[in-house]
């Protein structure tokens, strides 16, 4: 889709409201310009002659045409309106839409640049509707304008009609210029807004270090950068501006100036004189409505062109349609991504596996896998390309240099999403809370559990004791990213949302950095107690990576990683005693 595409999208899909916006202001246009008309008439035909009864008419007819006006333009508005909010609440959902796509998205852009572009940008994009509206509108004013001057001297009207397109025409040379200094200052607004987010959200860690003056210094320089695209954006849209008021002054003054030389000449009368001069100053109006319209139009598009680069962005994986119809056994084999080198891993149904890297790269490498997010060959193999930067242009999404990832048998990139995500899920070490209620975030993987799920996943990842703390229970309002809560509690609720999600296969990582020796061991033991007790008639696999000892401790085995390799396996207990490597980087 191109940014043009994306703005006649809007006008077709609107186009029933749109179409009652352009009759209401046209309607109102047109009325507006009959105004200096009927005063002509009524000064020739009922002033002049001393008309009392026609003049009383025509006061009538005129109440008449202004309540006309007034309604067109009220109906015209607020189709227009209508239209607006509807076609800006569309783009907002289909860029909420792509950024939440579980395919994923192969883009750079931060957060807070993402809702720039669901706002603004979406706004400014929908005003393209209002401006449709007001250029046939305006040009309908400028159409009854000329025909009223023809009908009063040809040479008048001949110079509106020809004068107006050669004016509007040079006025549209700076229309790219404009798009493109808006582009510019969008973009900078949009980076400061991600920046500002980002700075936000690490506002305590950034306390805490002392480099509250670095971000500060950062933020300034990116806000300086954004006050200079906005200024370099200003420029060509105040000449823009002043141009369209001189050239609408000048045809004021050229029209005018024939009218009052026709008058003394007696080629027209006073009526018509008062008509004329009445018209040319209403036709300043139109000719700046479409100096305005051609700037709204340039960033309208730039906004569209950002929006556009949302959409369009390309997939960061494409899925397959194949389905498990085997135990889940998790199978990596030969795998080469990242810092990986040559990884082999396999996870039986029912087993607690816990993951030690010596590496963070190599956990890092091992999450991105098993959450789906590496490109697959159409053959279900490694796509034997380098891994890609995520967001470098055309560079696409990272994909494995060798081996392959199985799960039931079938590859990762094969399986459906809705597969996947239902038998295979990732808890990440960052918990992302939503605003709302604690029952709302522990119940977000799965809103049909049962009150006694919900109650065993709540005592098995201690978070009974923050539910316990609040009068409100779970119906305790949580702040947006779980502001509201400590980095523990926020740490157990995300535990306990993967935990009532109840996957057959629930990968964890570091899922008890934020909690007291207690409260760890607690969340240990309930965590093998939930998911692998003694009923195993439905067995669930638990993988764990962490270098926590009291998890370790409750785990069947540990796999060390280390170079991108398996370098060793056993329990923790075996582990700690042989091998001193394990022993001193997990019995600190």
């Amino acid at each position: 889709m191109t940014p043009g595409g994306l703005l006649r999208r809007a006008v077709g899909r609107h186009r029933r409201r749109v179409a009652v916006g352009i009759a209401g202001l046209s309607t109102h246009q047109a009325a507006e310009t009959m105004v200096p008309v009927a005063i002509g008439l009524v000064i020739d035909r009922a002033v002049v002659t001393g008309d009392g009864s026609l003049l009383s008419w025509s006061v009538l007819a005129l109440a008449g045409l202004f309540l006309t006006l007034a309604l067109a333009w009220r109906i015209g508005a607020r189709s227009l309106f209508g239209a607006m909010q509807q076609e800006t609440h569309l783009l907002r959902v289909e860029i909420a839409g792509r950024a939440m796509d579980p395919r994923g998205a192969e883009t750079d852009a931060q957060t807070g640049e993402l809702l720039s572009v669901a706002t603004g940008d979406a706004e400014r994009s929908a005003a393209v509707l209002d401006v449709v509206a007001l250029v046939v509108a305006g040009s309908v004013a400028m159409i009854v304008s000329a025909v009223v001057l023809l009908r009063i001297d040809v040479p008048l009207g001949l110079g509106v009609l020809i004068g107006v397109p050669i004016l509007v025409l040079l006025l549209q040379f700076a229309a790219p210029l404009l798009t493109r200094r808006s582009g510019a200052q969008q973009a900078a607004v949009g980076r400061l807004s991600g920046l500002a987010t980002d700075l936000i959200r690490g506002l305590h860690a950034l306390r805490g270090l002392g480099a509250g003056h670095n971000a500060g210094e950062r933020y300034r320089r990116s806000s300086a950068d954004a006050l200079r695209s906005t200024l370099r954006a200003a420029t060509p849209i105040g000449v823009y501006r002043g141009s369209t008021t001189a050239a609408s002054g000048l045809l004021l003054a050229a029209v005018a100036g024939f009218a009052g030389w026709f008058a003394v000449e007696g080629r027209i009368g006073i009526g018509e004189l008062i008509t004329v001069v009445g018209l040319a100053q209403f036709i300043a109006e139109p000719v700046q409505l479409f100096g305005f319209c051609g700037q709204a139009f340039a960033v309208a598009k730039a906004s569209a062109a950002r929006l556009v680069a949302v959409i369009d962005t390309p997939n960061r994986v494409e899925p397959g349609d194949a389905v498990i119809s085997e135990a889940p056994v998790l199978a990596l084999s030969g795998v080469e991504h990242g810092s990986l080198r040559g990884l082999d891993l396999r996870v039986a149904p029912g087993e607690f596996v816990g993951v030690v890297t010596e590496d963070a790269r190599d956990a890092e490498a091992l999450l991105e896998l098993l959450s789906g997010r590496v490109a697959r060959a159409a053959d279900g193999t490694a796509s034997h390309r380098d891994t890609a930067v995520s967001g470098e242009p055309g560079a696409g999404p990272p994909a494995l240099a060798a081996g392959s990832v199985l799960l039931g048998g079938v590859p990762l990139g094969e399986l459906r999403l809705a597969e996947l995500r239902a038998t295979l899920v990732v808890e990440h070490h960052h918990v992302d809370l939503f605003e709302g209620t604690l029952r709302s975030a522990v119940l977000t993987g799965r809103p049909s559990a049962r009150a006694e799920q919900v109650a065993a996943a709540l005592r098995a990842s201690a978070a009974d004791e923050v539910v316990a703390a609040h009068p409100d229970g779970l119906d305790h309002v949580v702040a947006d990213r779980g502001a509201t809560l400590s980095g523990g509690q926020r740490q157990r609720i995300g535990l306990t949302r993967a935990l009532v999600a109840d996957p057959p296969v629930l990968v964890l990582h570091d899922p008890t950095t934020a909690v007291d020796a207690v409260t760890e061991e607690s969340i240990a033991a309930g965590l093998a107690g939930l998911r692998h007790g003694v009923d195993m008639t439905n067995p669930r696999t638990t993988i764990v990576l962490t270098s926590s000892p009291v998890l370790l401790a409750h785990t069947d085995r540990v796999v060390v990683i280390a170079d991108g390799r398996v370098r060793s396996e056993g329990t923790h207990a075996g582990l700690a005693a042989i091998d001193e490597r394990y022993r001193s980087g997990v019995l600190r």
